[in-house]
């Protein structure tokens, strides 16, 4: 008869990783579920040295050992929102530093650089990753850090992480990931040699539109350290209760997002064959001009379409509008199907001139697909489409 003893050698597979989060700092209750610990201070010598929520607090460490363990890494450092995990990341610059970005970023993330750390002379170039002559930039310019993003918002640009990583290794220069679009269930960027793995939880890992948060994955202790001091020192941690809301979000994560994917494809290649639409960017789809790269990279194609439609301004607000199980709204990553125009809303922000370049223009919008069934996002789709004059 074999052993009923449990395998300590065995590894849990993801979805057991993200239900089954450890310490619940009430064992003295039995709660199967972590309580929220509302609480701005502690009693000073408490056995888990808690001192202040500032500085930590029992729910941020649920939340960041949840995360390391379906991340696979040492350490997690949880944050107020995907700004703020930013934020926590470029305050670690210095004067004179050089950022070298993906050109086509979150806007908000643009937002910072361009608006807020520029005024402490920290200098960015925007260049465009997926083109190989960028690997010889690094070496060139040496700078203090590079900044990406695959899939990238809202143009869903895949970037080969893994030589990226290699060419910035050579040169000692730290990579930050924003996996927000992926999450960890569909690439790893620290397993391709990322030094960070950044994440709004915000998104899919909350997947519930009901909280704020932002987290920063690495598997250096030098990089955990400075993260847990800007979370303290510049006040970007989270609070308990968003902490708990998505403790409980990323436990259907693997269900959610499996349904999510399988709706965003079969919508994608409907989408393809409207007269009216230029081009579809879905990673996994024969189309997608970094296909080979999203298919080696990534363990499937996240649940973000993006379209770029024949029709005006006026003409793609009235698409947005006409839909009825698309909300137009900002985010994504919730259970609810998105609708977004980016060159009014997420990326408003960025310069007419930027925009024009990267191609985020008028007729072009970005769904989040949800996990509603899918002949009802098809037909509410199509319902829309056939409104476009």
């Amino acid at each position: 008869m074999g052993s009923t003893q449990p395998d300590r050698h065995h590894v849990p597979g993801l979805s057991t990783r993200a239900i089954h989060h450890g310490e619940s700092y009430a064992a003295e209750t039995g709660t199967v579920m972590p309580p929220i610990f509302p609480t701005s201070t502690f009693s000073h010598g408490n056995p888990e040295g808690f001192d202040y929520t500032r500085s930590g607090n029992p729910n941020f460490r649920i939340l960041e050992s949840v995360l390391a363990s379906v991340e696979q890494c040492p350490h997690a450092t949880v944050f107020a929102s995907g700004v703020s995990a930013i934020t926590a990341v470029a305050s670690t610059l210095s004067s004179g530093d050089l950022v070298l970005c993906e050109e086509n970023l979150y806007g908000c993330t643009v937002r910072l650089f361009e608006q807020v750390f520029s005024r402490f002379e920290v200098r960015t170039a925007w260049i465009d990753f997926t083109d190989t002559a960028s690997l010889n930039t690094i070496a060139k310019e040496k700078p203090a850090m590079i900044w990406l993003e695959s899939p990238t918002n809202p143009l869903l640009k895949v970037i080969d992480l893994q030589a990226v990583c290699a060419a910035a290794q050579s040169a000692n220069v730290p990579v930050v990931v924003d996996n927000t679009f992926a999450t960890a269930l569909v690439q790893r960027p620290l397993e391709l040699g990322a030094t960070i793995s950044l994440t709004s939880t915000t998104k899919y890992i909350n997947g519930h539109s009901d909280a704020l948060g932002g987290a920063v994955c690495t598997n250096d202790p030098n990089w955990h350290q400075r993260m847990v001091f800007a979370q303290k020192a510049m006040g970007l941690q989270p609070s308990p209760f968003d902490c708990w809301l998505i403790t409980r979000g990323i436990k259907t994560l693997p269900l959610r997002l499996e349904r999510q994917m399988a709706n965003a494809a079969a919508l994608a290649d409907q989408l393809a064959t409207h007269p009216r639409v230029n081009w579809v960017r879905y990673p996994l789809r024969h189309d997608h001009p970094q296909h080979a790269v999203a298919k080696a990279q990534m363990q499937g194609g996240g649940a973000i379409v993006t379209a770029s439609f024949q029709a005006s301004r006026q003409e793609t607000y009235a698409l947005c509008k006409n839909l009825r199980y698309f909300t137009m709204a900002e985010s994504l990553g919730g259970i609810e199907s998105l609708i977004c125009h980016p060159a009014t809303m997420t990326h408003a922000a960025v310069d007419a001139e930027v925009k024009k370049k990267l191609g985020i223009d008028d007729g072009l919008v970005r769904f989040s697909i949800g996990c509603e069934d899918l002949s009802d996002l098809s037909a509410d789709l199509s319902q829309a489409l056939n409104q476009l004059p």
